[in-house]
């Protein structure tokens, strides 16, 4: 049987063009994906002040910043716990410091939700705060997710990682997922007729908590 080196010759030069520009537009892609993600992340924020400043405030201007900011701080927390099953399951190893990124973008609209509530609703009013945070469960459940994202937020640095440790900083980082349940109860709370916002969030959560165990379980039959 004689085969034709020249045409597998052909066929893999003819590859190499597409295997350079595929390899291109990936280090393109890595170097630009954190400006990428932070532009994406800024743009509800953004289109909510050009709405404001080129058709006016609104009816109830405050109710509108409250439900932008809190619903896209959620979304956030989601988007950054999405990182690693894509990391793990397809392979994407680039998107592995947009987890950081995403994260501190959602404790920053978190940050937002919260200061519209305790700013703009309630003018710093202690007592009002209080009120609302002692017979307003769902205040305090919205609250205890802002606290602990804060307290990932203030612990993202490298060397927060050296002072705690490893394991330490990884256990403490584990909070996130708490950080996204709580809020997802907080948005079912809050909604009053259309739930399936918070249905949409509460699955998603459910399937990265599922992709999670099942990354668990392969690779404890694999050290088995």
């Amino acid at each position: 049987m004689i085969v034709d080196t020249r045409s597998c010759r052909s066929t893999e030069a003819d590859d190499l063009p597409r295997r350079d520009r595929a390899k291109r537009i990936g280090a393109a892609l890595r170097r630009h994906a954190q400006a990428l993600a932070i532009g994406l992340a800024t743009l509800p924020a953004v289109a909510l002040a050009l709405r404001f400043a080129l058709h006016g405030p609104g009816a109830n201007p405050i109710e509108e910043i409250t439900h932008v900011t809190g619903e896209w701080g959620l979304r956030l927390v989601l988007a950054s716990l999405a990182i690693t099953p894509a990391r793990r399951w397809l392979g994407w190893r680039a998107v592995a410091p947009l987890r950081r990124t995403l994260g501190l973008a959602a404790f920053a609209y978190a940050a937002l939700h919260l200061a519209t509530w305790a700013l703009l609703d309630h003018a710093l009013d202690g007592a009002a705060i209080a009120e609302d945070l002692t017979e307003r469960p769902w205040v305090m459940v919205g609250m205890a997710s802002f606290v602990l994202l804060a307290a990932l937020a203030v612990t993202s640095t490298r060397g927060s990682i050296r002072r705690l440790g490893a394991a330490r900083w990884t256990a403490l980082h584990r909070a996130v997922y708490a950080a996204a349940a709580l809020a997802v109860v907080h948005h079912f709370w809050l909604l009053k007729a259309d739930l399936r916002p918070a249905i949409v969030h509460a699955g998603i959560l459910a399937v990265l908590l599922g992709a999670r165990l099942a990354w668990r379980l392969r690779a404890a039959r694999r050290s088995s």
